[in-house]
């Protein structure tokens, strides 16, 4: 690291403060801190959810993946069409049509308190454990290797991190998370376009680095669905559908970004930006892994004593961030791999600070109502002390086996069915009742943990969400016969035109 990429990171660090202090002066009210005003473009919207999705997780572990195990993993990208169909037609016309502001509103309303509330801890919880694999990642994987500081520097680099992200979050609100994530998507796509040219420029062509057959090192190629296989084609593309469509329909993130939209039509247009975004960097990342795999294959003296391609596949790309690319460039693309962690944090810290504020403080507080002004206060508080809890956790996560995207299935990725059942049984089950969706969501947990802990039915780590999914869509209209609590009104979809 020279002083010229010092200069380019502290650029990219004053300029996500810039964003944050511009819009602190502009936010009055505690809608536009958490929901932008319900004005906000499709466009913008659409880049904030694709780069609050692709955190440092994706940006390291595809390539990663890619790297240690072969290209199976990018046969995902095939299920994004199913994925835009059934949330843009099916999932956003029921959140659309609702007034509110926290998504677990709309559980109360149909399934009673104790859902919204198991449906807020399932969010909360995931979403902490989220950014604390990104703090986690971004700080071991990235930056202290990187700057070749001893690993006992580490939760301080987690603590500057988390202090810079929610510094500027709790300034600006939701439209500063969406304008800083505009920009950190663009660094994001500059970064990754850097090093694969870099890497074409360094083997002499791109014909030097593609490969033309399936090298031993990589797992088996395997189309169909097999239990007993890490990953084949097939499980790729179901795990992606199941993870789109739960995050699409129960995530506060994502329906956050509807909620700031004026209507069905805009909303949806949100959901196909984030996907063209994603599958481009995808694509972009997943071809960065080859290029890795074969410049570092030709050139293994460039690995530390010790190491190989095959062991340390996730830390390939900041290795050859540090000592390949050319001065400045360096500091671009770390800028790039913090963009990657801060878009994802400031989504994290703003939305979990919502559910805070709207499920648990407004819907149990008996005092006498606040002003707007009281109420903005208490947000930017709770998202301070969000980012405490946070940067706690992250010295934890460090003990979870696995390469990054195993780690991000099993402790990222652990909730995220048994949070969308809940919706599923809102949604789509007529006859739900409280004590149906409470054990749907309860059992898909335990499935979950079993699947991704405990290797329950032999099934890898690609199986913890379509196991879990399917564990609850069965478990909870089965219980929901049973003569156990009463049923509430269903919510009814009404049809929409383009202007919602």
């Amino acid at each position: 690291m020279t002083l010229l990429d010092w200069i380019v990171i502290g650029f990219y660090f004053c300029g996500m403060m810039a964003v944050g202090w511009y819009y602190a002066v502009r936010t009055r009210t505690r809608e536009d801190y958490l929901l932008g005003g319900r004005t906000m473009r499709s466009s913008t919207v659409g880049l904030s959810m694709f780069a609050s999705m692709m955190s440092t997780l994706t940006y390291l572990a595809v390539p990663g993946e890619m790297i240690k195990h072969g290209p199976m993993i990018a046969g995902q990208y095939l299920s994004y069409p199913l994925s835009f169909l059934v949330t843009g037609f099916l999932i956003i016309p029921f959140i659309m049509r609702m007034k509110i502001t926290s998504a677990y509103e709309l559980l109360e309303q149909r399934l009673g308190l104790s859902v919204r509330m198991l449906g807020s801890t399932f969010f909360l919880s995931l979403r902490l454990l989220w950014m604390s694999v990104i703090i986690y990642a971004t700080s071991a994987k990235v930056l202290v290797p990187l700057l070749d500081w001893p690993a006992s520097t580490t939760p301080y680099v987690c603590a500057a991190l988390g202090f810079i992200t929610v510094a500027y979050t709790s300034m600006g609100g939701l439209r500063a998370v969406v304008m800083t994530d505009v920009v950190q998507t663009v660094i994001l796509f500059g970064g990754a376009g850097l090093t694969l040219a870099m890497v074409t420029l360094k083997m002499g062509g791109v014909s030097e680095w593609w490969p033309h057959q399936w090298s031993p090192q990589w797992d088996e190629f395997k189309i169909v669905f097999d239990p007993n296989a890490r990953l084949t084609i097939m499980g790729a593309i179901t795990a992606s559908f199941c993870w789109h469509v739960c995050t699409a329909g129960s995530d506060q993130m994502a329906i956050q970004r509807y909620l700031a939209t004026p209507n069905v039509h805009t909303a949806r247009r949100v959901v196909a930006i984030y996907l063209i975004a994603d599958v481009l960097v995808g694509v972009f990342l997943a071809t960065i892994g080859l290029a890795l795999f074969a410049f570092f294959t030709k050139n293994p003296e460039m690995l530390p004593a010790g190491q190989t391609v095959q062991s340390n596949s996730d830390t390939l790309f900041p290795r050859f961030i540090v000592t390949v690319l050319p001065r400045g460039i360096t500091g671009l693309v770390i800028a790039g791999l913090l963009a990657a962690a801060m878009s994802s944090l400031s989504s994290g810290v703003n939305s979990a600070g919502a559910v805070i504020a709207i499920d648990f403080i407004d819907r149990f507080r008996r005092r006498a109502p606040i002003t707007e002004q009281q109420n903005l206060r208490r947000s930017k508080l709770i998202s301070w002390i969000i980012g405490l809890v946070v940067v706690a956790l992250s010295i934890g996560v460090s003990q979870v086996g696995g390469n990054l995207l195993e780690m991000a299935h099993k402790i990222v990725n652990l909730l995220t069915a048994p949070l969308f059942v809940l919706f599923f049984m809102a949604f789509f089950v007529p006859w739900a009742t409280s004590p149906g969706a409470f054990t749907a969501g309860i059992a898909s947990a335990v499935v979950a943990i079993g699947v991704g802990h405990l290797q329950w039915f032999g099934l890898s780590f690609v199986w913890i969400l379509p196991s879990a999914l399917v564990t609850g869509i069965i478990v909870g209209p089965i219980v929901s016969l049973l003569p156990l609590g009463r049923r509430h009104k269903p919510v009814e979809a009404r049809a929409y035109d383009d202007a919602g």
